[in-house]
Parts: C-alpha cells; structure tokens; sequence
C-alpha cells in the first residue's frame, strides 16, 4: 500500500488563511468538517486538492457543496465527517459511541484535539478561519499507511 494524506479543516468561517497552502501542500484530499462561511471558501482550498465537505451549524441549509455527513473509505481506513454539533456538545466519547468508523472527522468547537480509544481515532483539526476563544488557527492530515492511520495538527500562523 501506499502512503495516503488527506488534509482535515473546519471552522473556517469565510476565511482562508495565506498558510494553509503551505500547510496542506501534497495532500490528496481535503475534507472540511463544516461552518465553511461560502462556496467560495471551497473553491480557494480546491486550489490545493479536490475538497469534500460539510455543513455545519452556521451554513445556511441547502448551501451548495455541502453534504450532511461524508463517509470515505480510504484503503480499507472508514471515515466519518460531520461537523459534530448533530450530538449537542460534542466530544471525542460521543462521536465515537454514535459512528462506528476507524476515524471520526468533526468540527465545531474550534478546539484542536486527536483522541485515540479502542484502536479508533476522533480529531477535530481545530478552527483554520478566525481566530476565536484565545485558539491558534490550525488544520490537521490524517496519514493512512500500510492499514494504519495516524493523525496530525499544524498550526496556522498567517
């Protein structure tokens, strides 16, 4: 098998950071876990790689580009994204008790985070839009290799 990148954003609100492209520079994919702020916003990061998303709590309802949830499979990894706010407050626990995938993609409170239980990954790759809550803006990549996933955050600074 080969080594496989897919690069996680959420909470981008409108804005694409000048260092995502950098960031995310060499991955195949590009899933958004939602609150995308615009079409737009999708159109700029396909620059980078073909881009799947979400919508989340403040895209207006039938926003073009946007699915409820994705599901991928991704060299037997299954992939769930949705923008989490669909379990109330959602956690890493909560999303991993409701979707039964290897990874589980999520967005919405703007906090970066990688839990690993039972062999299972949740990771919200934090907020790339503005920054808010005193977070620093970041991104994630999930690394797929060999029937094993990995994950990773990089933070944005521009």
């Amino acid at each position: 098998m080969s080594r496989r990148v897919i690069g996680l954003v959420s909470d981008t609100h409108g804005l694409v950071r000048a260092d995502i492209f950098d960031a995310l520079a060499g991955v195949e994919l590009i899933l958004h876990a939602g609150d995308v702020g615009g079409f737009d916003v999708l159109v700029v990061l396909a620059t980078i790689a073909p881009v799947e998303a979400v919508a989340g709590n403040t895209d207006p309802a039938g926003s073009p580009g946007l699915s409820e949830s994705l599901e991928r499979v991704i060299d037997g990894i299954r992939i769930h994204v949705s923008h989490g706010h669909e379990v109330g407050r959602p956690t890493p626990e909560r999303l991993l008790a409701r979707y039964p995938h290897d990874v589980v993609v999520y967005g919405h409170t703007h906090r970066q985070l990688i839990t690993r239980a039972e062999g299972r990954l949740a990771i919200n790759p934090g907020a790339a839009g503005p920054r808010r809550f005193n977070l620093m803006p970041s991104v994630g990549k999930l690394i797929i290799e060999d029937g094993r996933v990995e994950a990773e955050l990089v933070t944005l600074l521009l």
